[in-house]
């Protein structure tokens, strides 16, 4: 009795996952560590990214205890923390929320360093919108129109709070994010796509119709929105990197060079000879192009593949709504990071200032991640616990 007892509780330990998580992780000290060792930084940074991870997996020994019903209570309190940590950096005094590149941020927390509550905020919205669906579909049984709209209504209401107060900051890459982890979760949502294929086709033509007046015909945004056209640097500089090189275009041609330099083996650990400043952030990729090549890059591109697939496993084998949910929201925050991150260091996507998942160096996107994950884990763990319970 003692020994099934045993196989019950590790049974539901996602072994699968530690394994694809310590992988990131090793990545990440390797990448770290060749990333600070060109000279332009005087901290350590491997040391702090192991101790962010260390506090990421007390976090996910924290979690894993909570079941569905516990995740559904905490939601709307996370969510209304999370609501209030970012109204709140506005209207903090620099001393305690200091503007950094031109936008605030973060809260400067002695001893531990800065802190980003948006990058906390995406966990919480995606637990509140798998409520409100959840208690949607429970409420309203028999689906019309009307219920359809009414649902969309709140899914877009939730996100629209915490994305109006982190552009205030402003962080547009955030915001992305938040917009993604919505649009990912509405298409799972039950709502009608009678509903749904009018809307994000006149979405894609606004988005198309914007491109468009940016680049030919700004003034026209100019003066209707009085945006000004430095403010498009950054589109330009991605359609034309090299002619902006000395100036908002730099980054990016130093991450091409970088990569391309790398060919398929790449030049070995330790041998960088294109310098990028920053790179232990968003542009680590280009740490992986140039000393792994295509090979290194390619076998981190594929650990994302099966973590990604590997949560869409979780989410298919549950038989709770809320759970399936939550992975599409952890699957659409995942993937939008990774895909928009390493766009942006290959030219597929404007720079955004995204970080790497798990590989970035950076505290609060680490932790913020980790919290996803470990939404992961406890699904994992309770899910386990309801098909053995007979044995129990």
């Amino acid at each position: 009795m003692t020994s099934n007892n045993n196989n019950v509780s590790t049974s539901r330990v996602d072994f699968s996952l530690i394994l694809i998580l310590l992988l990131l992780f090793l990545t990440s000290c390797v990448a770290i560590y060749s990333a600070q060792s060109t000279g332009q930084y005087g901290e350590n940074f491997l040391i702090k990214q192991i101790v962010w991870y260390v506090i990421g997996t007390g976090i996910i020994v924290a979690v894993v205890t909570l079941d569905s019903d516990q995740l559904k209570k905490l939601s709307w309190y996370a969510y209304g923390f999370g609501i209030f940590l970012l109204g709140f950096l506005i209207v903090a005094p620099t001393s305690i929320a200091p503007v950094i590149n031109g936008a605030k941020s973060w809260f400067r927390a002695p001893g531990i360093g800065s802190l980003q509550p948006a990058e906390f905020v995406k966990v919480f919205i995606i637990l509140a919108i798998s409520r409100v669906i959840v208690d949607h579909h429970q409420k309203h049984q028999i689906k019309t129109v009307q219920t359809d709209l009414w649902l969309l209504g709140k899914i877009i209401a939730v996100t629209f709070v915490p994305l109006v107060l982190v552009m205030q900051q402003p962080d547009l890459g955030t915001s992305l994010v938040y917009i993604s982890i919505m649009l990912g979760m509405i298409f799972i949502s039950g709502v009608s796509w009678k509903i749904l294929f009018p809307i994000f086709g006149a979405g894609v033509s606004f988005i198309g119709m914007i491109f468009y007046f940016v680049l030919w015909h700004p003034d026209i945004l100019e003066k209707l929105l009085g945006v000004k056209e430095y403010q498009f640097g950054r589109i330009y500089s991605w359609l034309d990197p090299y002619n902006y090189q000395s100036s908002a275009g730099y980054q990016l041609t130093r991450s091409l060079l970088a990569i391309g330099s790398g060919e398929t083996t790449g030049k070995g650990y330790g041998t960088r000879e294109v310098y990028l400043p920053e790179s232990h952030t968003d542009f680590i990729f280009s740490i992986v192009g140039e000393e792994f090549g295509f090979i290194g890059a390619s076998i981190l591109i594929s650990l994302f593949f099966l973590l990604i697939y590997h949560i869409t496993k979780v989410g298919m084998e549950t038989k709770n709504d809320f759970y399936t949910y939550i992975c599409v929201g952890v699957i659409s925050m995942l993937t939008f990071h990774v895909f928009q991150n390493i766009g942006m260091t290959v030219g597929l996507l404007p720079i955004t200032g995204i970080p790497l998942p798990f590989i970035s160096y950076g505290g609060s996107s680490l932790m913020g991640n980790m919290l996803a994950i470990s939404l992961i884990f406890s699904i994992r763990y309770h899910h386990k616990k309801y098909m053995f319970s007979s044995d129990d």
